[in-house]
C-alpha cells in the first residue's frame, strides 16, 4: 500500500492487516487441502491394497471383513482397566483443573463480526476521533510504516478521562473499524486467590493477544481501569502485596513481549541450534527473523496520575488521549444522535429547543445524556404517552440534578417562610445576574433541600470574573435577607447558603487573588482551601468582609423590590414549583404593573411624582 494514504482522515480500508488476514486465510486452505490429500491417499491406498488381497482370496466375502481392513486398525481396550482409568482421570481433573483454570486469561473475546460500533457512532468528540483515527491507521499499516520509513507503530494508547465519557465505547469502535479481534478485560478480573496467579493471568492475556494477532493480522486489547494493576509501585518493597510491585513488573514486561517467537518458532530454533553445533561457522543455518505481533493495547483510567511512570514512557503507552466532557457543540451532536433513535414529539425537532437543552446540560457526559433521555421516556410512560416531550425532558433533568420529590409535611408558617426564602434568591439572581437563566424555583423537598432555586449560565463559559463571583455570593445571601426583612430574623434554612457563600469567598481570597493579596493558598500542599483561608487571620477577615458586603448589597436590592419577592412567594404557594419561563413571567408582570403605575403618575393632572422602579446593582 502507499505510504501517502496514511494522511487521509478516514480509516484505511485496504491495509496491511486486511492483506495479512487474506494471506493467512489462503494459507489455512492450503494446509487443510494438504491434510485432506494425505488422508485421501491413505484411505485410497488401503482400499486398493484391501481389494487386491480380496481378489487373491485372502479375505472372506463378508462386507464387514473388507471394511475393517480398509480403515485403520484401532485396538480395543481391556474392560478391566476402564474403571481405574476413569478414577485416575477424575482425580487429575479435580486436583489440576482449579490450578489450571486459575491461570487462564480472564478476557472476553469479541470477534470482528460481533462488533457493530464504528467511529461514526462516536459523536461529540471530534478532536479525539481524529487523533484516534490516525493512530488506528498506523496500526493497520504497520508493515508499510516499518518497511518504508523504519518507524514503529504505537503499541499502547492510554484513554484518560472522567467516568462515562466513552472510553470503552471508543475502544470498541476502533476494533470495529479495524475489523480485528477485540479482547476486553477488567483489571479486577486479573486478581486471584492464589499467590502468583495474577501474574500468570496477565501472561496468559498477552499470549492470547499475540496468538489472535498472528491469526488475524492484528488484535486490539482493552484493559479497563488499568490503574488497579498499574498503580505506582512507590518503592520496590511494594508494601508486601503481590499487586503493587510484582504485578506492575509483570505488566511492564508483557507490554514489550510482542516480538516473542511462537511455540513453533522456538521449536524450530531448538533444532537449528542442535544442528549448528555440528556445522562450521560459515555454514550454520540462520534463524528466520521474528516478526512482531501486530497488537495495540488500550488502557482506560480516570486516575492517570496514579499510574506507574514506567508504564507511561514511550514503547509502552506511547500516547495519552484525554477524553473529557463534551462542550456545547458536542452535547448537541450527542443529543441529535440519541434523539434520532428514540421516539419523541415534534417539539424536540426544533433546533432552538435542542440548542437550549444542550446549553442547560453543562458538564454532562455522553452516558449522562443518554440516561437523561431514557429517564424522559420513563416520565412519558407515566403520563401514558409513547414518546418523550419537552416537559418529560425537564422533569427528568430535574430528577437527575435535584433528586426525586419527597413527601414532607410543612406547617403553614414553614411553607410560607421557605417560599419567601427561595423567592429572595430568585429576585436577587434576576436583578444582578441577567446572564443566568432561572431554571427551577420550588418549595418541594428534594434530597436535603426543603426548597431550591436552580439557575444556570445562558452561554457556556469557563471563566468567572470578580463581579460574577461577588454576584453569586449576593444570590446566596438573598434567602437570608428575605427572611430577615419579612420576619425579622433568619431560620436554620440558611445553613447551606452560607456554606456556598463561604466557599466562594474563600476561593476569591485564597485562590484567585481578588482581594488585594496575590498569595495563593493552593500553593501550600495538603488541606482544603476553605480550611486554609479560615485558619489565617488576615485571609479570614478578607473573606468575612466579602460576605458582609454581599449581605448589605442583597438587602438594598430586596428592600427596593419587596413586591417582586411577594409575587414570587404567592405564586410558589399556589403552584409549589415554577419552571423556566414561569418564574420570569411572574417577575415581568410585576415590572409591567410598575410601568403602568408610572404612566398613571405622569399623566396630566397628576402630581408628577415618580413611581417605584427596580433597582439593579452594577
Amino acid at each position: 500500500m502507499q505510504l501517502s494514504s496514511l494522511n487521509q482522515e478516514a480509516v484505511l480500508q485496504i491495509n496491511d492487516v486486511s492483506m495479512a488476514r487474506e494471506g493467512l486465510r489462503r494459507r489455512r486452505f492450503r494446509k487443510l487441502a494438504f491434510v485432506l490429500a494425505l488422508v485421501a491417499i491413505v484411505v485410497v491406498g488401503r482400499t486398493v491394497w484391501a481389494a487386491i488381497q480380496f481378489a487373491r482370496g485372502h479375505y472372506s466375502a463378508a462386507a464387514g471383513d473388507f471394511t475393517w481392513h480398509v480403515l485403520p486398525h484401532i485396538p480395543s481396550a481391556d474392560a478391566k482397566y476402564v474403571p481405574a482409568g476413569v478414577l485416575i482421570l477424575v482425580l487429575v481433573l479435580a486436583v489440576g483443573a482449579p490450578l489450571l483454570g486459575a491461570g487462564r486469561s480472564p478476557h472476553v473475546l469479541y470477534r470482528p463480526e460481533d462488533i457493530d460500533t464504528r467511529l461514526s457512532d462516536v459523536v461529540g468528540a471530534g478532536g479525539v476521533v481524529e487523533d484516534v483515527t490516525k493512530s488506528l491507521n498506523l496500526f493497520l499499516a504497520h508493515a508499510t510504516f516499518r518497511s518504508v520509513t523504519g518507524g514503529s507503530s504505537r503499541r499502547g494508547i492510554l484513554f484518560e478521562g472522567p467516568p462515562g465519557t466513552g472510553k470503552t465505547y471508543l475502544a470498541k469502535a476502533m476494533a470495529g473499524e479495524a475489523n480485528v479481534p477485540f479482547l476486553f478485560v477488567s483489571s479486577s478480573a486479573f486478581q486471584s486467590m492464589y499467590y502468583g496467579q495474577t501474574n500468570r493471568k496477565i501472561r496468559s492475556y498477552f499470549r492470547a493477544l499475540r496468538a489472535h494477532a498472528r491469526r488475524e493480522g492484528g488484535a486490539i486489547g482493552f484493559i479497563e481501569e488499568i490503574d488497579a494493576i498499574g498503580a505506582s509501585r512507590g518503592g520496590m518493597g511494594g508494601g508486601g502485596r503481590e499487586g503493587v510491585a510484582g504485578v506492575v513488573n509483570e505488566l511492564l514486561i508483557q507490554m514489550q513481549s510482542f516480538d516473542q517467537p511462537t511455540g513453533a518458532g522456538r521449536l524450530a530454533g531448538f533444532f537449528i541450534d542442535v544442528v549448528n553445533r555440528w556445522l562450521p561457522a560459515g555454514r550454520r543455518i540462520r534463524r528466520r527473523p521474528v516478526v512482531p505481533a501486530n497488537v495495540l493495547i488500550i488502557g482506560a483510567t480516570n486516575r492517570a496520575q496514579d499510574l506507574d511512570p514506567a508504564l507511561l514512557r514511550p514503547g509502552r503507552f506511547d500516547r495519552t488521549i484525554t477524553i473529557g466532557v463534551p462542550n456545547r457543540a458536542g452535547r448537541r451532536e450527542i443529543l441529535d444522535y440519541y434523539l434520532a433513535r428514540k421516539a419523541h414529539e415534534a417539539i424536540l425537532d426544533d433546533p432552538k429547543r435542542r440548542d437550549e437543552l444542550a446549553g442547560s446540560t453543562f458538564g454532562y457526559t455522553p452516558v449522562m445524556l443518554e440516561h437523561l433521555l431514557d429517564e424522559a421516556l420513563v416520565w412519558a410512560l407515566r403520563r401514558n404517552a409513547d414518546r418523550l416531550g419537552w416537559e418529560d425532558v425537564n422533569r427528568a433533568k430535574m430528577t437527575e440534578e435535584l433528586g426525586l420529590a419527597q413527601d414532607a409535611t410543612y406547617t403553614e408558617g414553614e411553607r410560607v417562610k421557605i417560599a419567601t426564602h427561595e423567592s429572595g434568591h430568585a429576585t436577587v439572581a434576576h436583578l444582578i445576574a441577567p446572564q443566568r437563566r432561572l431554571d427551577v424555583l420550588s418549595v418541594i423537598k428534594r434530597r436535603d433541600a426543603l426548597g431550591l432555586l436552580a439557575h444556570s449560565e445562558r452561554e457556556e463559559r469557563w471563566l468567572q470574573t470578580r463581579s460574577e463571583l461577588a454576584s453569586a455570593i449576593r444570590i446566596a445571601m438573598g434567602g437570608l435577607v428575605a427572611e430577615e426583612l419579612f420576619y425579622g430574623e433568619a431560620s436554620s434554612g440558611v445553613s447551606g447558603d452560607l456554606q456556598a457563600a463561604t466557599r466562594a469567598a474563600a476561593h476569591m481570597v485564597g485562590s484567585f487573588g481578588m482581594t488585594g493579596s496575590l498569595l495563593s493558598f493552593d500553593a501550600a500542599p495538603g488541606g482544603d482551601i476553605v480550611a486554609k483561608v479560615l485558619s489565617d487571620d488576615s485571609a479570614r477577615a478578607a473573606a468575612d468582609a466579602l460576605l458582609s458586603e454581599a449581605r448589605t448589597d442583597a438587602e438594598v436590592l430586596l428592600r427596593s423590590n419587596l413586591d417582586v419577592v411577594t409575587a414570587l412567594r404567592d405564586a410558589l404557594l399556589e403552584r409549589d414549583e415554577l419552571i423556566g419561563e414561569e418564574i420570569t413571567d411572574v417577575i415581568e408582570q410585576v415590572i409591567a404593573s410598575r410601568q403602568e403605575q408610572l404612566i398613571d403618575l405622569r399623566a396630566p393632572g397628576t402630581l408628577g411624582e415618580r413611581g417605584p422602579s427596580i433597582r439593579r446593582l452594577p
